[in-house]
Protein backbone atom coordinates (compact mmCIF):
# COMPACT_ATOMS: atom_id res chain seq x y z
CA UNK A 1 0.00 0.00 0.00
CA UNK A 2 1.41 3.47 -1.05
CA UNK A 3 1.28 6.04 1.84
CA UNK A 4 1.68 9.63 1.09
CA UNK A 5 4.35 11.80 2.33
CA UNK A 6 3.05 15.12 3.63
CA UNK A 7 4.92 18.29 2.26
CA UNK A 8 4.95 20.99 5.70
CA UNK A 9 5.40 24.25 5.31
CA UNK A 10 8.80 25.97 6.38
CA UNK A 11 8.77 29.28 7.83
CA UNK A 12 12.62 29.84 7.85
CA UNK A 13 11.85 33.43 6.35
CA UNK A 14 9.47 34.27 9.58
CA UNK A 15 12.01 35.76 11.55
CA UNK A 16 13.36 37.95 8.30
CA UNK A 17 9.79 39.72 8.15
CA UNK A 18 10.47 40.05 12.20
CA UNK A 19 13.30 41.58 11.45
CA UNK A 20 11.47 44.46 8.58
CA UNK A 21 8.55 45.06 11.00
CA UNK A 22 8.77 48.49 11.59
CA UNK A 23 10.87 49.52 8.72
CA UNK A 24 9.63 53.20 7.07
CA UNK A 25 8.04 51.97 3.39
CA UNK A 26 8.79 54.67 0.76
CA UNK A 27 6.21 57.07 -0.24
CA UNK A 28 4.49 56.90 -3.36
CA UNK A 29 5.79 59.91 -5.21
CA UNK A 30 9.27 59.22 -4.35
CA UNK A 31 9.11 55.61 -6.03
CA UNK A 32 7.74 57.16 -9.16
CA UNK A 33 9.93 59.52 -9.64
CA UNK A 34 13.16 57.07 -8.99
CA UNK A 35 11.16 55.22 -11.55
CA UNK A 36 10.88 57.98 -13.99
CA UNK A 37 14.58 59.03 -13.43
CA UNK A 38 15.68 55.26 -13.98
CA UNK A 39 13.47 55.45 -17.32
CA UNK A 40 15.40 58.15 -18.33
CA UNK A 41 18.76 56.63 -18.22
CA UNK A 42 18.01 53.63 -19.78
CA UNK A 43 16.51 55.45 -22.54
CA UNK A 44 19.45 57.75 -22.82
CA UNK A 45 21.48 54.51 -22.91
CA UNK A 46 19.87 53.12 -25.18
CA UNK A 47 20.05 56.17 -27.71
CA UNK A 48 23.97 56.60 -26.71
CA UNK A 49 24.45 53.00 -27.75
CA UNK A 50 22.47 53.43 -31.31
CA UNK A 51 24.36 56.46 -31.70
CA UNK A 52 27.57 54.39 -31.22
CA UNK A 53 26.37 52.22 -33.48
CA UNK A 54 25.33 54.72 -36.40
CA UNK A 55 28.59 56.13 -36.04
CA UNK A 56 30.88 53.20 -36.31
CA UNK A 57 28.68 51.90 -39.31
CA UNK A 58 29.45 55.75 -40.44
CA UNK A 59 33.38 55.56 -40.26
CA UNK A 60 34.46 51.61 -39.89
CA UNK A 61 34.75 50.40 -43.47
CA UNK A 62 34.18 46.66 -41.72
CA UNK A 63 30.97 47.84 -40.29
CA UNK A 64 29.79 50.39 -43.25
CA UNK A 65 29.54 47.64 -46.14
CA UNK A 66 28.33 44.99 -43.73
CA UNK A 67 24.52 44.78 -45.23
CA UNK A 68 23.54 48.15 -46.84
CA UNK A 69 21.02 46.55 -48.31
CA UNK A 70 18.74 46.21 -45.87
CA UNK A 71 17.33 49.45 -43.43
CA UNK A 72 17.94 48.86 -39.62
CA UNK A 73 14.98 49.96 -37.48
CA UNK A 74 15.24 50.05 -33.72
CA UNK A 75 12.92 51.62 -31.60
CA UNK A 76 12.71 51.28 -27.46
CA UNK A 77 8.71 50.58 -27.52
CA UNK A 78 8.10 48.46 -24.25
CA UNK A 79 5.75 45.69 -25.30
CA UNK A 80 5.83 46.65 -29.46
CA UNK A 81 9.16 44.54 -29.98
CA UNK A 82 11.31 41.82 -28.07
CA UNK A 83 14.20 43.86 -27.82
CA UNK A 84 12.77 46.59 -25.75
CA UNK A 85 11.23 44.08 -23.03
CA UNK A 86 14.48 42.09 -23.07
CA UNK A 87 16.39 45.75 -22.84
CA UNK A 88 14.07 46.98 -20.04
CA UNK A 89 14.51 44.29 -17.92
CA UNK A 90 17.77 43.38 -18.11
CA UNK A 91 18.76 46.80 -17.39
CA UNK A 92 16.44 47.79 -14.42
CA UNK A 93 17.40 44.09 -13.19
CA UNK A 94 21.14 44.19 -13.27
CA UNK A 95 20.93 47.97 -12.04
CA UNK A 96 18.99 46.87 -8.99
CA UNK A 97 21.59 43.68 -8.48
CA UNK A 98 24.46 45.91 -8.94
CA UNK A 99 23.37 48.72 -6.63
CA UNK A 100 22.36 46.35 -3.87
CA UNK A 101 18.75 47.25 -3.92
CA UNK A 102 19.56 50.63 -5.25
CA UNK A 103 18.96 52.01 -8.95
CA UNK A 104 20.54 55.21 -9.80
CA UNK A 105 16.65 56.76 -9.43
CA UNK A 106 15.94 54.63 -6.29
CA UNK A 107 19.28 56.08 -4.74
CA UNK A 108 18.93 59.80 -5.51
CA UNK A 109 15.55 59.26 -3.98
CA UNK A 110 16.90 58.06 -1.05
CA UNK A 111 15.35 54.44 -1.60
CA UNK A 112 16.20 50.90 -1.45
CA UNK A 113 14.10 47.39 -2.34
CA UNK A 114 14.55 44.72 -0.14
CA UNK A 115 13.51 41.14 -0.35
CA UNK A 116 11.31 39.86 2.28
CA UNK A 117 12.82 36.42 2.44
CA UNK A 118 16.91 37.15 2.09
CA UNK A 119 19.33 39.38 3.65
CA UNK A 120 20.19 40.02 -0.24
CA UNK A 121 18.49 40.49 -3.19
CA UNK A 122 19.36 37.76 -5.68
CA UNK A 123 19.95 38.24 -9.44
CA UNK A 124 16.78 36.56 -10.27
CA UNK A 125 15.00 38.33 -7.51
CA UNK A 126 15.85 41.71 -9.65
CA UNK A 127 15.26 40.06 -13.01
CA UNK A 128 11.88 38.78 -11.73
CA UNK A 129 10.68 41.83 -10.22
CA UNK A 130 11.80 43.86 -13.47
CA UNK A 131 9.60 41.96 -15.63
CA UNK A 132 7.10 42.42 -13.11
CA UNK A 133 6.75 46.26 -14.44
CA UNK A 134 4.94 45.19 -17.35
CA UNK A 135 2.44 43.33 -15.29
CA UNK A 136 2.18 46.42 -13.16
CA UNK A 137 1.29 48.53 -16.24
CA UNK A 138 -1.29 46.23 -17.13
CA UNK A 139 -4.56 47.28 -16.77
CA UNK A 140 -4.08 50.90 -17.22
CA UNK A 141 -1.28 50.95 -14.30
CA UNK A 142 -3.33 49.31 -11.91
CA UNK A 143 -0.27 47.37 -10.74
CA UNK A 144 0.83 50.53 -9.67
CA UNK A 145 -2.15 51.93 -8.12
CA UNK A 146 -2.34 48.72 -5.89
CA UNK A 147 0.23 50.98 -3.42
CA UNK A 148 -2.31 52.95 -1.99
CA UNK A 149 -4.68 49.70 -0.93
CA UNK A 150 -2.09 47.28 -0.05
CA UNK A 151 -1.22 47.38 3.91
CA UNK A 152 2.71 47.33 3.59
CA UNK A 153 2.57 49.98 0.08
CA UNK A 154 3.34 46.53 -2.29
CA UNK A 155 2.86 47.16 -6.15
CA UNK A 156 2.35 43.99 -8.71
CA UNK A 157 5.55 43.70 -9.05
CA UNK A 158 6.79 43.68 -5.76
CA UNK A 159 4.38 41.22 -4.82
CA UNK A 160 5.74 39.03 -7.60
CA UNK A 161 9.47 39.61 -6.29
CA UNK A 162 8.49 39.60 -2.92
CA UNK A 163 10.04 42.76 -2.11
CA UNK A 164 9.12 45.92 -0.31
CA UNK A 165 11.03 49.54 -0.81
CA UNK A 166 12.10 51.17 2.19
CA UNK A 167 13.39 54.58 2.92
CA UNK A 168 17.25 54.18 2.70
CA UNK A 169 18.17 55.84 6.28
CA UNK A 170 15.49 53.87 7.79
CA UNK A 171 16.79 50.75 6.20
CA UNK A 172 20.46 51.32 7.36
CA UNK A 173 19.13 51.87 10.63
CA UNK A 174 17.12 49.12 11.21
CA UNK A 175 20.20 47.35 9.66
CA UNK A 176 22.12 48.42 12.37
CA UNK A 177 19.70 47.86 15.10
CA UNK A 178 19.74 43.83 13.90
CA UNK A 179 23.09 43.71 13.96
CA UNK A 180 23.57 44.50 17.06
Amino acid sequence: MRTKTLILYDATHADRIKRLSGVKLAPFGSRAAALLIDFLLASLLFLAVMAAVILAAKYIPAVRNWDASHDVHLELNFFHNWYSVAYLAMFFGLSLYWGHGRTIGKRLMKLRVISLHHDHLSLWTCIERALGYGASTLELGFGFAQYFIHPNRQTVHDRIAETIVVCEDHAHARSEVNRS
